[in-house]
């Protein structure tokens, strides 16, 4: 497995007050009928989304919006237990690696349908595989398949770039068994992360799911991902009303598992955080998420419920050495790390609790690296190290993203705010673009267009590799780090860390990686750690947060 007892106890520690017990939460529920199973059946939740959804196909979702959709329709081989990053069973009911640890065979859950009535089985499994590793043309693109590329590698196109997946076989009925090309860390926790969950594959091939065609920097979805996702879950996909900004699931009655109580899920897209508080206090919405931290004392103070996730993220300042070769130079790179004053930006921007980031994942995660410390913030150190470095007349573009809120990026407008202010003053020009997060701005990040950029993450599983190996692990990523020789380097310790089989060699190895990274490379700039909470009426019930932000709606009651 994945975690080790001791990284499980370390994980548990930090999060486990979260699966004590579920949030209550409230709203006013439509014809509701007593489950007595704790909590009413029926009525609709409307949920404040801070963005856009950017299609309805998981596999070619990127964002924690398109996520939030998805994981109520969709299911994958494995899941996280609520309110933790631990794997346990989903559609696959056990799962064992060879000796080796290249071959894993999952034997499935018996008498599951898909939204479209036909059936779930090893056969739709190795479909699904098979439809990841086979995409051609635009469905290769960074931009669009990102997970598959972060996570797996290549395609069965893209020959030069070799892939951890190798083969499936669907041995019978309930008995799937998944090639790899190598050992990963990530095995099989990877396949709980909401872009390998299982479609129906008469759904894929009748809505034509891979046509995916590039139009300028853009790129347009077929029908599967704009109006026909069709997964496992406990919800249905109803309708998308792209003029009242909803997003409307519906209950699927034929759900292998508990049914969901309630009968809707809707969500209503509300970019602007002040709306989405004004909405929740008239009535309009039943919660939502990423509540601005000065507002939580009083949300409480009104009868609502807060709850505070764990920091399980990391917010930086993404650098793209492509287009302006003064940013290849290590000195240039450190000018904008000592120009930023991280520690006062988290005391005046960021919720209580935040902490200055000293590396690209969170003290939880097994592979962190406890000798690093804080840059302090010294503006003289930074002009000095522009002066050597020749760069005393830096320009850069400077990309943040409007119609957005997101766990470690609580209000863009501001962040940017500071950190544009700091580097001004260390004599760096800015050149501003901001772009709705949905509507140009991860696309232009995708194609490499910005010098500087606002970005985060929040971790999909507890290990090491998941943040490091998603932002370094390849050299064509969104720092194209591979316009430097280190980059390739780079690359290739962290392959070598992630095939680590001793879990204490793999962790010694992922710490000099995060030295290596901070001390050698910077190839971005960690600034925060960050802890998001959720907010809802006292009377809905059921709600597990998760430090994933992998929180479920199945179980989720009103009233």
């Amino acid at each position: 497995m994945v975690h080790s007892v001791t990284a499980r106890r370390r994980w548990v520690a930090a999060i486990g007050f979260l699966s004590v017990s579920a949030l209550a939460l409230s709203g006013c529920a439509q014809s509701q009928r007593d489950s007595g199973g704790g909590g009413k059946e029926g009525g609709t939740l409307t949920f404040g989304a801070a963005g856009a959804p950017k299609l309805f196909d998981p596999f070619y979702a990127t964002d924690g919006e398109t996520f939030r959709v998805s994981r109520q329709m969709f299911e994958g081989l494995v899941g996280f237990k609520p309110g933790t990053a631990e794997v346990e069973p989903a559609l696959a009911t056990k799962y064992e690696p060879s000796a080796d640890g290249k071959t894993w065979t999952f034997t499935l859950k018996e008498g599951v349908k898909f939204h479209d009535d036909t059936a779930f089985n090893a056969e739709a499994v190795c479909f699904n595989f098979n439809r990841w590793y086979n995409q051609k043309g635009a469905g290769t693109s960074d931009a669009v398949s990102q997970y598959w590329l972060d996570n797996f590698g290549g395609f069965a196109s893209t020959p030069d770039k070799p892939s951890l997946f190798k083969s499936c076989t669907a041995k019978d009925a309930k008995t799937a068994v998944v090639e790899l090309n190598e050992v990963t860390s990530q095995f099989p926790s990877v396949l709980g992360f909401t872009s390998f969950s299982i479609s129906s594959p008469d759904a894929l091939k009748k809505y034509d799911a891979d046509n995916v065609q590039a139009a300028g920097d853009a790129f347009t979805y077929p029908a599967y991902a704009n109006e026909h996702p069709t997964g496992t879950g406990p919800f249905k996909f109803s309708k998308y009303d792209k003029a009242n900004n909803t997003v409307e699931l519906v209950k699927n009655d034929a759900y292998h598992g508990t049914k969901a109580k309630l009968d809707k899920v809707i969500f209503k897209i509300i970019p602007d955080e002040t709306a989405r508080k004004q909405a929740l206090k008239a009535g309009d919405i039943d919660g939502y998420d990423l509540p601005n931290a000065a507002d939580w004392a009083g949300l409480k103070t009104d009868g609502f419920n807060v709850a505070i996730r764990p920091a399980f993220n990391v917010f930086y300042l993404g650098i793209n050495q492509k287009n302006n070769p003064k940013l290849a130079d290590l000195k240039v790179r450190q000018a904008l790390q000592y120009a930023i004053n991280r520690e006062q930006l988290v005391k005046s921007q960021l919720p209580e609790g935040a902490k200055v980031a000293t590396q690209f994942m969170p003290d939880t995660v097994n592979g962190y690296n406890k000798d690093l410390k804080p840059v302090a913030y010294d503006a003289a150190k930074a002009k000095s190290l522009l002066a050597e470095a020749g760069a005393t007349d830096l320009t850069l573009k400077f990309y943040w993203p409007s119609e957005v809120t997101r766990p470690y990026m609580p209000s863009p407008k501001d962040l940017f705010g500071a950190i544009s202010t700091d580097l001004q003053a260390a004599g760096i020009k800015i050149d501003v673009v901001t772009k709705p997060w949905n509507g140009g701005y991860l696309t232009d990040v995708d194609n490499g267009i910005p010098d500087l950029f606002l970005l985060g993450w929040t971790g999909d599983n507890g290990t090491a590799h998941n943040w490091v190996g998603t932002f370094f692990g390849r050299t064509d990523n969104r720092f194209n780090t591979g316009v430097s020789p280190w980059g390739a380097t780079l690359a290739a310790d962290l392959a070598k860390a992630n095939s680590e089989p001793n879990e204490a060699n793999r962790t010694k190895l992922y710490e000099e990686i995060n030295k290596k990274i901070m001390e050698e490379d910077l190839p971005a700039i960690p600034i925060s750690h960050s802890p998001p909470a959720l907010v809802f009426k006292s009377d809905v019930k059921g709600l597990v947060p998760s430090p994933l932000t992998d929180e479920k709606f199945g179980p989720v009651s009103k009233g």
